[in-house]
């Protein structure tokens, strides 16, 4: 039987060129991001799926869009996205409303409880994070903003303004990652 040695839980100075060791602290770090947005969801879940918020989440940055619109941004089946919607109708947190601009389509958007309830999920992912990022020294934080920023640009990913600044408070967008550049 031959023993699988453990990876280490620190990138040493010699392992930084190692693809495979920062490919296991990226993977190790998703794995607490993904922790923080369950439990910043875990308060709604009573009212929302995941892929839900997700939807939620669509209508949040791009504003009021048609069903196929949404289905496709979600990668998702027309007719689930269709049933996702109406639960959300439901729940008070989205709503069909006539599109101004052709009055023979219909648009789904947030209601005021649903902008509610993104804010909320958003603020709390936002203080857990934050309290993590306050646990490390300033020097580390400088390094992790540098390193994230490569990272996040180098998978397509659109960056964050501050306070949201109504771009993708919680990622989910319609932009593709690039891949191999």
């Amino acid at each position: 039987m031959t023993e699988h040695p453990q990876p280490p839980t620190t990138i040493g100075v010699d392992d930084v060129d190692d693809v495979d060791a920062v490919t296991r602290a990226v993977l190790t770090a998703s794995r607490l991001l993904v922790a923080v947005s369950a439990r910043s969801l875990a308060a709604v879940e009573d009212r929302v799926t995941l892929p839900q918020f997700r939807l939620l989440v669509v209508l949040w940055n791009q504003g009021p869009a048609k069903l196929v619109v949404l289905a496709e941004r979600l990668g998702v089946n027309p007719s689930t996205a269709m049933r996702m919607v109406d639960r959300l109708i439901a729940a008070g947190l989205a709503d069909r409303q006539v599109n101004p601009v052709n009055r023979r389509e219909t648009v789904l958007r947030l209601t005021d409880e649903g902008r509610r309830l993104v804010d909320e999920v958003t603020a709390r992912r936002r203080g857990e994070i934050a309290g993590i990022v306050r646990v490390l020294a300033p020097e580390q934080r400088s390094s992790l903003v540098q390193a994230l920023t490569a990272f996040t640009e180098a998978g397509g990913e659109p960056a964050v303004a501050d306070e949201y600044g109504g771009l993708h408070p919680l990622g989910w967008t319609d932009v593709p990652p690039r891949r191999g550049a």
